[in-house]
């Protein structure tokens, strides 16, 4: 009673100071299985197979990665990808296949291309060097999975992606950012240059082309039709954009169903772009939509995605200055650039039957912050503290608010918006699946 007593009189006196509680976005939160992870740790690897399933990569340093299925029916987790077991490794400390951090890449035939990459030492005694990373893929049909080859020794797999029509595999290596090109037997690598950004991705288009973006804040294009490779200035109101323009943190971006429309963030700046990637001329013009949210202490980690009904949502965390509570608060945020079915280019043929549209109650152009990530189910992980009575190792990453909300502290690591409009949101310590029911 006295606990609760304190509890309800800084709750009065901090809202009597004038502090609002932020609006908060409710979603049940899911402990990613703890033996595929070591450090409560995981990365931007998040995706929705073709089976409605969701698909987590995992770190576990100095030991393993592994790729990691949750079914929202049956609410259940399993291994389906063991990397080490795959691809017949016993290495460990730095020399371990030690994350899965690719953002999932999900094939026309419902196949699951990821990547492996290093970890951290774990010692001074961890001397080993780094092999490099592994591509591989898993077919949640035949509940099989493959590995299909080492891209660039000595380098990790930070993305991959597949064009299965050519039967031709896209990677990006780390930590030197080799954009590769592959086949889909994993027997051949070939480095098509140049050098891309921190945490390149690449986006295949409707013309076929394979899309990313260089160190210097340019759009590299590779045309498979001729093998090559043309690399084009982006403009932004009359100004040319160039490595400087990196120093606002690495780029998340992601494609719009027209195959055409490409939007883009930085980790530590809100504004969001769109640039026509169908386009042609010797510079790609890329329009500022304007800032997704206001604040201060921006950080966004690879977290935009474009839902299937054309919205871009992000997750986006900023300080909190709102007197209500301290630390930070994880928005997640949307921008709505079209009515229901009014996608440039026309439909897309990959609609799915299942996908959502929008609904008319939100304008084109217009920018909505659908609240603070906030957890429903708090015992959903045991955050008390260890049999020395001190906090366990790895727990430090949600906090309460005054009205005891637990909600993510530091870092959140990728978002997902499944066909039926369900967001997805990863966390770390504890490595956490939240999972929001759709907001209209």
């Amino acid at each position: 009673m006295r606990a609760l007593g304190g509890l309800l009189a800084f709750l009065c006196s901090t809202l009597a100071a004038g502090a609002t509680p932020p609006k908060l976005l409710w979603g049940k939160a899911y402990h990613v299985l703890p033996e595929t992870h070591s450090d409560e740790s995981g990365y931007f690897s998040l995706c929705e197979g073709k089976n409605g399933r969701i698909y987590i990569g995992t770190a576990k340093y100095g030991q393993n990665a592994f790729l990691v299925e949750f079914d929202p029916e049956t609410e259940k987790q399993r291994v389906v990808i063991d990397t080490h077991k795959l691809c017949g490794l016993t290495a460990t400390g730095y020399a371990a296949q030690a994350k899965i951090h690719t953002r999932n890449f999900v094939g026309p035939s419902g196949r699951i291309y990821v990547g492996s990459k290093q970890g951290y030492r774990r010692g001074p005694d961890d001397t080993a060097d780094y092999p490099g990373g592994y591509v591989m893929a898993y077919d949640p049909a035949a509940d099989q999975a493959e590995c299909l080859g080492m891209p660039c020794r000595g380098q990790g797999v930070i993305d991959v992606a597949a064009d299965e029509g050519r039967g031709l595999l896209y990677v990006v290596t780390c930590e030197d950012q080799h954009w590769m090109l592959g086949d889909l037997k994993g027997k051949s690598y070939r480095e098509l240059g140049p050098l891309l950004a921190p945490y390149a991705t690449t986006l295949l288009d409707a013309k076929g082309r394979a899309n990313a973006i260089t160190r210097d804040f340019q759009l590299a294009q590779h045309d498979p039709a001729t093998d090559k490779v043309g690399v084009r200035d982006i403009v932004v109101s009359g100004q040319r954009l160039t490595a400087d323009d990196l120093k606002l943190g690495p780029i998340c971006w992601d494609l719009a169903a027209d195959g055409r429309t490409a939007y883009l963030i930085r980790m530590s700046e809100p504004s969001l772009f769109a640039m026509d990637l169908a386009s042609e001329g010797p510079t790609i013009v890329a329009t500022n939509l304007g800032r997704m949210i206001e604040g201060k202490g921006f950080d966004s980690r690879g977290s935009l995605r474009v839902a299937p009904d054309g919205r871009v949502y992000a997750a986006i965390r900023v300080d909190n200055v709102t007197g209500f509570g301290a630390g930070y608060l994880h928005h997640v945020v949307r921008y709505s650039p079209r009515k229901a079915g009014d996608i440039v280019g026309g439909v897309s043929p990959r609609r799915d039957p299942r996908d959502v549209d929008v609904p008319p109650t939100r304008k084109p152009g217009e920018m909505e912050d659908l609240g603070v990530l906030a957890v429903k189910n708090p015992d959903f992980f045991d955050f008390g503290p260890g049999p020395d009575g001190k906090p366990k190792p790895w727990t430090h990453g949600f906090h309460r608010l005054p009205d005891g909300t637990l909600t993510p502290l530091h870092c959140h690591m990728a978002l997902l918006v499944a066909r039926d409009g369900t967001l997805y949101v990863t966390s770390i310590y504890p490595f956490t699946l939240l999972r929001i029911p759709r907001v209209p």
